[in-house]
């Protein structure tokens, strides 16, 4: 059984990286559930292990945390749903690349849900929507602008940290980062896009997707208030 968790409020981030330590360690002994969380952060950077100091351009604008997850620089704030995924990957296959794949196909089959078409991109972990509305990059390649973030860690095979979906939040927060080491693309989000999408509507969509592309060992609860 996984537990769906849902913080109204704003999560500090270390708070949160404590919590799913805990709750990571207790699903590897057999103790707890596993657990999706769906929160958002008040606005910060977070630094993967593969994060370039480079790729930090204003490091004075928002507080900046180093982090376990996999990954570069990427954003938090409010408007984004952060989706915390602690699950056993040694009960799904024991293949850490396969289980990431799956992670994207969640967030694309949770974009198909609106009607909007998410995309992977080889060698670009994340999801990405094509633009032909802009102009192409320099090298006359086409513009797409990315959705959704991921970045994983395991513990005794046991994931935590996971995705983020831009619904709303403040785009010109991006700029502070690289995000993802990525340059030339862009950000976007929902409501970018023209979909009047709100946090709880994307809730709804990643509980109906999930069991589709993680199966049955997973059925979602209906989500309750964290904390």
């Amino acid at each position: 059984m996984v537990e769906w968790i849902r913080s109204d409020a704003p999560v500090p981030y270390d708070e949160a990286v404590a919590w799913m330590e805990g709750r990571a360690a207790a699903v590897a002994r057999g103790e707890a559930d596993e657990a999706i969380w769906l929160l958002e952060h008040p606005p910060l950077y977070t630094a993967g292990t593969s994060a370039k100091p480079a790729d930090l351009t204003d490091p004075d604008r928002f507080p900046v945390y180093e982090t376990k997850r996999g990954g570069q620089y990427t954003y938090h704030g409010p408007g984004q749903r952060v989706a915390y995924v602690l699950l056993d990957v040694a009960q799904r296959g024991h293949d850490v690349r396969a289980f990431v794949q799956q992670m994207e196909d969640w967030v694309i089959a949770t974009l198909a849900e609106f009607n909007l078409r998410g995309e992977k991109r080889e060698g670009r972990v994340g999801v990405w929507i094509a633009r032909p509305d802009k102009p192409p990059l320099a090298d006359g390649s086409p513009r797409e602008d990315k959705i959704a973030a991921l970045g994983v860690r395991l513990t005794k095979w046991v994931s935590y940290h996971g995705l983020s979906i831009n619904v709303e939040p403040e785009l010109d927060h991006f700029d502070g980062i690289v995000p993802c080491g990525i340059t030339g693309h862009g950000v976007t989000s929902l409501v970018d896009l023209g979909l009047p999408v709100t946090l709880d509507d994307v809730d709804v969509a990643l509980q109906k997707t999930f069991e589709e592309v993680f199966g049955s060992a997973g059925v979602p609860r209906r989500p309750q208030t964290a904390r």
